[in-house]
């Protein structure tokens, strides 16, 4: 059965790929962005596109919308550190607004893009969604708070929603791939060294306690994590916020993810070891069994050299 669907941010990375699986599943979408870090030519064709905030969602949402799937947010790290008011300002008052936009015209269904970093330091490895959240940074912080607002719109007004807390979004789906701007992923940015569009990659610290010494994350196709908001959008019941962690349960080194570029694209990619970074974990994997269980998700794309095919595909096309 055909839905209506508003997605917000649907001109970024992860949401024109989301949108674009609702297409090819037959259903109604509508992209609201305000381009401030998507790309207009990312909104996939069949989409109407709506160039706006969605503090003003209220202008085109109504009842005849199914649900809403929320990826319009700032995410860089870095940038909520040194600027933290333009996160909790965007992140959380924004989706405040939209949530009010919901409410008023009776759309009762979310699905919002969480992240891992509303867990901090991990406590356990695996993580599940049960573990302590201490996010290190404003925008972990952001993220966690919308989920907090979320349990209240749920248990307040009947709003059912899921939150995915996504761990390492790679790979590209079509003409669907990261581009950020700067780039801050680990995977785009080694294969500008392939590119030789940089001369080196930089591994911050190679003295963790891990078997090469270098940072470990759980990397996930982003065709995968766009599966898992489809079934998220059936799963969604009226009064309950379900958490999900979106990850393949293990993880790659950061030179584990540079060999495996040098073997798929042929290309030496030098690299150079500076210093930690704070609030770096040594260790970042998650547990995916709630979205197993009550997704029935099942991520198939999980082998890492898949992933970087599927990327630097995306990244020669980019030229």
């Amino acid at each position: 059965m055909s839905g209506k669907y508003l997605v917000t941010g649907g001109a970024g990375y992860v949401g024109s790929v989301v949108a674009q699986h609702l297409i090819e599943a037959g259903h109604e979408v509508t992209v609201l962005d305000n381009l401030s870090t998507g790309f207009r030519e990312g909104v996939p064709a069949g989409a109407a596109f709506v160039e706006g905030d969605i503090r003003d969602a209220a202008k085109w949402l109504d009842s005849s919308y199914d649900a809403v799937l929320h990826f319009a947010a700032f995410s860089q790290v870095g940038e909520s550190v040194a600027k933290p008011e333009k996160y909790w300002d965007n992140n959380v008052g924004g989706t405040m607004a939209l949530l009010a936009a919901m409410r008023d015209a009776d759309v009762r269904k979310l699905v919002f893009s969480s992240t891992a970093a509303t867990y901090g330091e991990p406590v356990n490895t695996p993580i599940t969604e049960t573990d302590p959240t201490a996010p290190t940074s404003p925008y972990g912080a952001s993220k966690l708070a919308v989920d907090h607002m979320i349990t209240g719109e749920a248990t307040a007004h009947g709003l059912g929603a899921v939150s995915l807390r996504y761990f390492n979004v790679a790979g590209a789906y079509g003409s669907c791939g990261e581009r950020h701007d700067p780039e801050s992923h680990l995977i785009p940015l080694v294969l500008q060294v392939a590119q030789g569009r940089r001369e080196a990659i930089s591994v911050f610290g190679d003295d963790y306690p891990t078997p090469d010494g270098t940072c470990v994350r759980d990397y996930i196709h982003v065709a995968d994590l766009a599966d898992a908001h489809l079934l998220a959008l059936d799963a969604a019941t009226p009064g309950e916020h379900l958490i999900c962690n979106l990850g393949n349960g293990n993880g790659f080194s950061v030179r584990e993810v540079i060999e495996a570029v040098r073997q798929v694209t042929g290309h030496p990619v030098p690299e150079v070891v500076a210093g930690r970074r704070g609030g770096d974990p040594a260790t970042l994997v998650a547990s995916a069994a709630t979205a197993r269980e009550r997704l029935g998700w099942n991520p198939t794309r999980a082998d890492l050299a898949g992933i970087i095919t599927d990327a630097w595909a995306f990244a020669q096309q980019r030229g």
